[in-house]
């Protein structure tokens, strides 16, 4: 029998969560506040700055903590922090690897964003949806958390010099982007930073690795290979699948509910 003893339960968002860029099911939403009901907490943890974590709740779970850019930024309480950013040094360092490799990117501060790329770039439909931010020159920002290289000459050659410098380097192949955040950052350290050691977490990509090697019970949505040996649980990337599992999570504070979960893919 599986022991549910985690009253945290870590989303992540996009393709996960979110199906369209821009909004959650809202039989996903149902599921999500039965939890809550339930007594869960909810920790949302995307690759997504908060900025562009808020118009795709909508409002909705106040009181839930959120994770943004790969966990360089925590909102608990409405307050937004950057926990980690890039040493200046060090994205001196990967501008140069830029320029050499003509990339393009969006660079993300605390709470603005620089960006280089095409206008019709997929990635400017999920930018600050809900116009809370200003679009700035790269030196305008404070402090960079995270760096998205949309095209480049050579996407692997500029994953690898990130890489080098030691940053953390998400190349996700499928969608032809590469993902950077400053050293040794990942959801998961955000989430130990903030004292949950215990959860639950739902991810469907290579940056969710991390969150669901460590959980309690990890949920695979889709199909990504490098989550398949640390899932226990695998649905598809269906809205009405993903509704399902987290509704049984519900009637998992119920104690007598833990051989529903068991029965039923544990």
């Amino acid at each position: 029998m599986i022991d549910f003893s985690a009253r945290s339960l870590v989303f992540d968002i996009d393709g996960t969560l979110c199906f369209d860029g821009r909004t959650v099911d809202h039989r996903i939403l149902a599921a999500l506040a039965d939890c809550e009901r339930a007594g869960h907490s909810l920790v949302f943890a995307s690759a997504r700055p908060v900025r562009d974590l808020l118009p795709v709740l909508d409002g909705a779970f106040p009181s839930a903590t959120l994770i943004g850019g790969n966990g360089s930024l925590v909102s608990a309480g409405g307050r937004v922090t950057a926990r980690a950013a890039f040493d200046p040094v060090v994205l001196g360092a990967f501008l140069e690897a830029v320029a050499r490799y003509d990339a393009r990117y969006l660079a993300d501060g605390p709470w603005d964003y620089a960006y280089t790329g095409p206008e019709d770039h997929p990635i400017t439909s999920r930018v600050d949806q809900g116009g809370l931010a200003r679009r700035v020159e790269l030196a305008e920002l404070p402090e960079v958390v995270k760096l998205l290289v949309v095209g480049a000459s050579d996407l692997a050659a500029c994953a690898e010099a990130g890489r080098e410098l030691g940053l953390t380097v998400n190349h996700h192949l499928d969608e032809a982007i590469v993902d950077l955040a400053p050293a040794s950052t990942t959801k998961w350290d955000a989430l130990t930073a903030l004292g949950i050691s215990t959860y639950v977490a739902f991810g469907n990509d290579i940056n969710d690795l991390g969150l669901l090697r460590n959980a309690e019970r990890a949920v695979r949505v889709g199909t990504h290979p490098s989550l398949e040996g640390v899932a226990h649980v695998t649905v598809p990337a269906d809205p009405v699948a993903v509704a399902a599992e987290i509704s049984r999570l519900a009637r998992a504070a119920r104690p007598d509910a833990l051989t529903d979960l068991t029965s039923a893919g544990g």
